[in-house]
Order: structure tokens, then C-alpha cells, then sequence
């Protein structure tokens, strides 16, 4: 995606490690045009799929999969990494590494909103190693719904994510793909 693509070789800082910062119109500020234009791709990539409910995770996930939702006419459900109050005691519960802060986060979703059967698509912000997204689908098994794809921002391809989400066997589209960050570049395919 266009927009996407050159606002990334703009704005976005290489801080090594495989680090992108995008902090400044996804991660922390949020560009909600660009989110806007983002959700109607993912729409139109996504719009033979009989999707039900759109399933992301705490924070950064949230903008991408709401414009996507809006979109689509659907709800979205986000993975919650700290349990409040208001959350019943049953919950759907995993663990992800945090390619960020170096430690392992807790996802959780209610189950009065993710139901056995419902076909759900997972919309986050980076496909990298693949971990988060994983932790995501396995929260869709275990509520009995049906992953039926997998949208991604920006999809960092030397870290091998994709391919551990191949035995997933559903459709993966991210709309910009990073192939190198190597020596403060930010290659884009």
C-alpha cells in the first residue's frame, strides 16, 4: 500500500535490533487517515471472507483493526494484556513474548465475546516473528471460533513470521513488507 509504504521510509526509524519505530502515526500517535485508508484495503483484500468479528491485540492493534471493522460493518474484540475488574473470572488466556520490552505478555479475551463458531480475522500492527499473532489465533481456537486470515501493517519478512504462520493455513496479507533493516536501512519489496 502506497501510503503506507512512504510513510514508513518518511517517518520511521530504524532503532536496530529489527526495531522499526513507528511511533509517530501507528505505535503511540495514530494518523487515523492513514488508519482510514489502511481499513479499506483490508477490506477489499479480506471482502470474500465470511468474517463475523475482527480479533487484535492491546495496544497497537486497536487502530488498524477498528478502521478495518468500520469498514466491514463488524465488532472488534481486542486481546487485553491486564485483566480488569469488569472481566468475568473465565477467560481465554496465553502468553507472547514482547519483541519490544523483552518479556513475556499476557492476552486474554472474555468469552461473551468470542463465541465457538464465529469466523473471526486477526488485524494487528506487525508480522515479525509471528508470536503475537500466533498467541492471537490460539485465543480463536480456544473460544471453538474459526481463524479465517490474518491482516498485517507492515510485515517484517526476515524474521520469519510468515512462514510459522503458514500451519495456520489461512490467507496472511500485510500491506507493506520490510525485506532488510540491516545497517540502519529500511528496504521496502
Amino acid at each position: 500500500m502506497d501510503a503506507l509504504k512512504k510513510r514508513i521510509l518518511a517517518d520511521g526509524r530504524n532503532l536496530g535490533r529489527g526495531i522499526l519505530k513507528v511511533d509517530g502515526f501507528i505505535n503511540h500517535q495514530v494518523d487515523p487517515h492513514l488508519m482510514a485508508l489502511c481499513g479499506q484495503e483490508f477490506a477489499r483484500r479480506f471482502a470474500g471472507l465470511a468474517v463475523e468479528k475482527i480479533v487484535t491485540a492491546e495496544i497497537s492493534g486497536i487502530s488498524p483493526a477498528l478502521m478495518t471493522a468500520l469498514e466491514m460493518g463488524l465488532p472488534v474484540v481486542y486481546a487485553r494484556k491486564h485483566k480488569p475488574v469488569t472481566m468475568t473470572a473465565d477467560i481465554y488466556l496465553t502468553y507472547s513474548p514482547s519483541h519490544t520490552k523483552g518479556d513475556l505478555t499476557q492476552l486474554m479475551i472474555s468469552p461473551e465475546f468470542l463465541r465457538p463458531g464465529e469466523h473471526v480475522l486477526i488485524i494487528d500492527d506487525f508480522l515479525a516473528s509471528g508470536l503475537t499473532i500466533m498467541a492471537l489465533a490460539r485465543l480463536v481456537k480456544a473460544a471453538g471460533a474459526e481463524l479465517v486470515g490474518i491482516g498485517t501493517l507492515i510485515e517484517k519478512r526476515f524474521e520469519g513470521g510468515r512462514e510459522l504462520l503458514s500451519i495456520l493455513d489461512v490467507p496472511v496479507e500485510s500491506l507493506v513488507t520490510i525485506t532488510n533493516m540491516s545497517n540502519g536501512q529500511i528496504e521496502v519489496a
